[in-house]
Order: structure tokens, then C-alpha cells, then sequence
């Protein structure tokens, strides 16, 4: 497989690598005090490359595919004028790491940390980050996922109309700005895991086609038509976006990629892009040595994401599980109702602990048809939750966090049912500490047509849910007020919240019970008047582990199993102190009680 783009030899030389199928001949051509011609040789398989002396790293070029026309290289490294603007040749081995020690961490230890570089700090960029992270550490957090720094439009943007799959954002500090970061993280024992967009190019600077075919007309997705993983010309296709994942484990030395709606991927070929990315990624695990993880996002409901392909399935590591959201999100905030309307009954959470998918072949109201496919019996460490994440806030009108919505209470009570679950948890950033500040969907486009269809869009998206305001998410004040209020952090009802999340992370270190990923030995009962008990124990039912949690107005009693031996009040959220007495204890409006205890014999 040949790694597109341009690539720096050492000695000011480079070699350009272009895939152009359908051209006659393709060209780079030197801008800048440079500005010259190197024509490039036609290989196989659509390939043209050539190399070329007297090219110092921050050559600006451009690639010409036919006459005339002058595009960014596909595979552009950088672009630091923006998506119209020339590629850059970048000295990827210029960086001097310092990780070589680093051996990444078992996906099941992993407490990740999504977060947003433009909105994370005032300043907005990767070296910003950097000395955050002892807070995070502290924290009990060890893996960041960061959402998508593939090149965009302008300065402010989610991510996901990215137009560069191998480009670092310009204005979040490039690629050494991202090497920086990641390598900081290293040392601080922090995992670093990012979200890519497999499924779709943005609409402003996406000049892909003007190379090949990229896109294929038999399939459609809500961006319009679907890249072409197994049509005409699929293999160069196929290969561009491998290549994408061996370049940022490889060059960036990343721990993981997280990946866009892979629903919105079609292939029919007889091995799927899918394995292909996961037979790429297992060849580097050897050779690098140290895990790397595939994570997705999928609306699809179905096991075979994260089954071996030699079962049939896509390989991935884990996915989210959307479900688990839903069905407790309704039960702290029962006006989410509105929102997930096949959600808010206990016994639903209780499936999303004990099975993982809720709707696993039952008839779905939202979508009119029976959906999804079971998931029991499968281990926990296969699927990340989350109370929060950046779409859950950010296509709200309000873009308000959980934290705007329901009392401290109820937040405490939500981040125990996330970090106390089986599963690889998942915070979104400000949640540990209650931030509320909002986060709004933002652009940050240059054409004013496709500014006017982004607005309009938006707009319309909400009217459909009966909210006739919206944020402009061309309005940069709409970015500067998603700007995480960090300084509250360590103080009033934000440091109660942060010592709450510390609490429970350290818990989840600690005890034995709370390590196991098997999702057979997990209990839940449901208690009368609105609460329930998620039962936790060690693999030989020797130490178990007791969450009890009020989710109504009012004070319940609850009673422990008999076989319970010595219960003890490991960690409470209530105002008064717990005490179990004849083994039951009151649980107070809203409260959760952790208690451990011990068994002579398993359940």
C-alpha cells in the first residue's frame, strides 16, 4: 500500500505521491518564492509520484490533475492558509518524541475525556491543553478523545466538515502542535484517542473529486453521496483512507481513533473496509507494541461491529452505546422524553446494564419498525457510555449540558450510574466539575450560500422538535460562549461535583468488584417508589459491590440481600450520614449509596 501525499526524504528532498486514476498526467506545482514544475511519472493502479531535490520543509505547493487546474494535495500534511490555500511539506521525523517508554493501557482501564480543542480553552489550541492535563490526571482520567482536527474551514468548527483527512488544523497549532500534545499526554499517562470522518467530506474546500472517484452515486447519506469503498476505482479509494489510519498511529503515535457514523459507510465488497482497517491496525499492534483501539459510533444496533471478522463481524474494539444514554438520561431528566421517546422506564436500564442494547428486536416508535439485534452476554469492555457526550449537547437549541438541566443531585446520581457501570465510561469536557457553559454548534464557513444553507438547516432541524429559536452557528459570540468556564473548577458546587467524580473514579480503581467486564455477573434489582440496585461482584463472587440509587422525590427504604455479609458505606452523595441498620438504610430524595460487603458463598 503507498502512503500518499508528500513526503519529506531528508537533504531537501521529497517525494510526491499522488492517486489520479482517470488523469493523463498530473503535476506539482511550487508556489511561493519557489514556484516551479515537477511533473510526475504514472505508476500502477492510478498512482503518479516522482521525487524532487531542493524541497525544504514549508514548501507550498499545489497539485494539477489536468490542465488548468490547480487543487491542495488530497493527502495534504498541512495547510496553513486554510482549505483553499497551498499544501505544506512537513519534516514528519523533525519532531523529537519522547514516549519511547510508552506501552498504552488495556482498553478496559480507560476513563476517557472527550473534548473539543477550539472550545477546552480560551485559547483554542493543542498547546493550551497541555497544562490542563495534571488536573485531569488527578482526576482519575487517562484517555482523551478529541474530537476531529482533520483541516476545516476558517477557525471554529466542530470538526466534522473536515475536507484533509492526514491535515492538522491550522489554527489549532498544526502538526507539531498535535505532536506536542499527544506526547505530553504520554508522559503524563494519559491515553490519546481521536475522532475521524470516514463517512463524508465537508462541502467548502472538498476539491477530492477533482482526483478520482472518491464518491459513488449508488448510495446516499445525509451529505450526499457515499464514498466509493466498492465501486469503480474502489482499491485507491480503500487505500487512501488505510493509509489514514497507519499515519496516525504511526506518525502521531496515537493510542486509538474513534469513528464517525459508520452506518453511513457502505460497502459490498467481500472484505469490507471495515476489516481491512482492522487488519491494518492488528499488523501495527505487533509491530509497534502496544494496543490500539478502534472505537465506533454506530446507529446500527448490531453486534457484528465489534466481532472479530473472522466471525463474521467488523473488528472494532468497542462502540458507543447510544441506548445506555437514552435510557438513563429520561430517568434523571424526565422531560427528555421529548427528545427519546422510546425511553423512561427502569427495566430499560437495567437491560442497557445487564445486555448492553435495549432495543435489541423489539418494534421502535421512532422508527417505526422492529430494530436491533442482542448484545447479552457479551462482555462490558466492548462498549463506552456516556450521560454526555458533544451531540447530546450540542443539537439541543439551547446546546445546554446536564448540568442546566437537572439539579447537582441528579448530576451526581447520573455520574454514578455511568462510572460505576461495567463499561469503558466516558466524560465529556466540564462535566466533572458541572461546567455550564453551553456548547453550540458552530461554523465557520467563507461562502455566504453555504453559510445562508447551514443557518436555514439548522433552523429547520429544530422547528421539527418545536423550537423556533436557535443559535446562528456562524455567530463567532455563539463559539466564544462554548468556551468551558475552567476557573470555577475548585469552587462552591463545581468543586463538590469534581470531588464527587474523584471519589467515584478512585473506587473504580480499587475495588475488585468494579474491574469485572463481565456483564453475566451483574445484578439489578428495582426497589419500589423509584430507585434501583446495580449489584457488582469479583469473578468468584467473593466481593461484591452494592449501588443503590433513589430516583424519585421522596425517601425510600432499602433492603439489602441477606446473604450480605458485614456492609460497609464505602461512598454516599446525600447531606447526612448512612448507616445500615438491620441491613436495610433510607435513601434520601435523589441519593446514591455504595456499600460493599462479602459473601461465603456466590449469589
Amino acid at each position: 500500500m503507498k502512503q500518499p501525499g508528500a513526503t519529506y526524504l531528508g537533504n531537501n528532498r521529497c517525494r510526491f505521491r499522488v492517486w489520479a486514476p482517470e488523469s493523463e498526467a498530473v503535476d506539482i506545482q511550487l508556489t511561493g518564492n519557489q514556484k516551479r514544475t515537477i511533473p510526475l511519472i504514472k505508476q500502477q493502479w492510478g498512482y503518479f509520484e516522482a521525487e524532487a531535490d531542493e524541497i525544504p520543509p514549508g514548501t507550498l505547493y499545489k497539485v494539477s490533475p489536468a490542465p488548468g487546474k490547480q487543487f491542495p494535495d488530497p493527502a495534504s500534511a498541512y495547510q496553513p492558509e486554510g482549505v483553499h490555500g497551498p499544501s505544506a511539506v512537513i519534516d514528519q521525523d523533525g519532531y523529537h518524541w519522547s514516549d519511547a517508554g510508552w506501552r498504552g493501557q488495556a482498553f478496559r482501564d480507560l476513563i476517557i475525556y472527550e473534548l473539543h480543542v477550539g472550545t477546552f480553552t480560551p485559547e483554542g489550541t493543542f498547546e493550551a491543553i497541555i497544562p490542563r492535563l495534571a488536573d485531569l490526571k488527578e482526576t482519575g482520567i487517562n484517555a482523551l478523545e478529541i474530537m476531529p482536527v482533520a483541516q476545516f474551514p476558517g477557525n471554529r468548527n466542530w470538526g466534522y466538515d473536515g475536507v484533509y483527512p492526514f491535515a492538522i488544523q491550522h489554527s489549532y497549532g498544526g502538526p507539531d502542535g498535535f505532536k506536542r500534545l499527544i506526547d505530553a499526554c504520554h508522559a503524563k499517562g494519559i491515553s490519546v484517542i481521536l475522532d475521524v470522518v470516514y463517512n463524508h467530506f465537508g462541502p467548502e474546500g472538498n476539491y477530492i473529486s477533482e482526483f478520482g472517484p472518491y464518491f459513488t452515486q449508488k448510495y446516499c447519506t445525509p451529505w450526499g453521496n457515499a464514498l466509493n469503498f466498492d465501486g469503480t476505482w474502489a482499491d485507491g479509494v480503500r487505500d487512501y483512507f488505510v493509509s489514514n489510519v497507519r499515519y496516525w498511529f504511526e506518525t502521531f503515535h496515537l493510542d486509538g481513533l474513534r469513528f464517525d457514523a459508520i452506518h453511513e459507510v457502505y460497502d459490498f465488497s467481500a472484505t469490507h473496509i471495515w476489516e481491512l482497517i482492522h487488519d491494518e491496525t492488528e499488523q501495527l499492534r505487533q509491530t509497534l507494541g502496544r494496543p490500539l483501539y478502534l472505537i465506533a459510533e454506530s446507529d446500527l444496533n448490531s453486534p457484528k461491529v465489534v466481532k472479530h471478522p473472522e466471525t463474521g463481524g467488523f473488528g472494532f474494539t468497542a462502540q458507543w452505546l447510544d441506548d445506555f444514554h437514552h435510557a438513563l438520561y429520561v430517568l434523571v431528566d424526565p422531560s427528555g422524553r421529548d427528545r427519546y421517546r422510546d425511553f423512561g422506564r427502569i427495566e430499560q436500564l437495567a437491560k442497557a446494564y445487564t445486555d448492553g442494547f435495549v432495543v435489541s428486536g423489539e418494534f421502535v416508535s421512532f422508527r417505526k419498525r422492529k430494530f436491533g439485534r442482542s448484545t447479552a452476554g457479551m462482555d462490558a469492555d466492548k462498549f463506552v457510555v456516556f450521560s454526555l457526550n458533544h451531540d447530546q449537547v450540542g443539537n439541543r437549541v439551547g446546546g445546554e449540558r446536564l448540568s442546566k438541566l437537572v439539579n447537582s443531585k441528579l448530576q451526581k446520581l447520573s455520574a454514578a450510574a455511568v462510572l460505576l457501570s461495567p463499561y469503558v465510561p466516558m466524560l465529556f469536557m466540564g462535566e466533572e466539575y458541572g461546567d455550564e457553559a453551553p456548547f453550540y454548534y458552530f461554523v465557520d464557513h467563507s461562502d455566504p450560500d453555504l453559510i445562508k444553507a447551514v443557518q436555514e438547516g439548522r433552523k429547520s432541524d429544530f422547528a421539527a422538535f418545536g423550537n423556533s429559536d436557535y443559535k446562528d452557528p456562524f455567530d463567532e459570540d455563539v463559539y466564544r460562549q462554548s468556551v468551558l468556564n475552567w476557573d470555577c473548577r475548585h469552587s462552591g458546587k463545581h468543586a463538590e461535583l469534581l470531588a464527587w467524580h474523584k471519589a467515584l473514579l478512585t473506587l473504580r480503581r480499587e475495588e475488585p468488584a468494579l474491574q469485572n467486564v463481565r456483564k453475566d455477573d451483574i445484578r439489578f434489582s428495582i426497589l419500589d417508589d423509584g430507585g434501583f440496585v446495580l449489584h457488582r461482584q469479583c469473578i468468584h463472587g467473593l466481593y461484591h459491590i452494592l449501588a443503590l440509587f433513589n430516583l424519585s422525590r421522596k425517601t425510600i427504604t432499602a433492603k439489602l440481600p441477606a446473604w450480605i455479609e458485614e456492609p460497609a458505606i464505602l461512598l454516599h452523595s446525600g447531606d447526612k450520614d448512612v448507616s445500615v441498620k438491620r441491613k436495610q438504610l433510607s435513601l434520601e430524595p435523589w441519593q446514591v449509596v455504595v456499600i460493599s460487603g462479602t459473601s461465603s458463598v456466590s449469589e
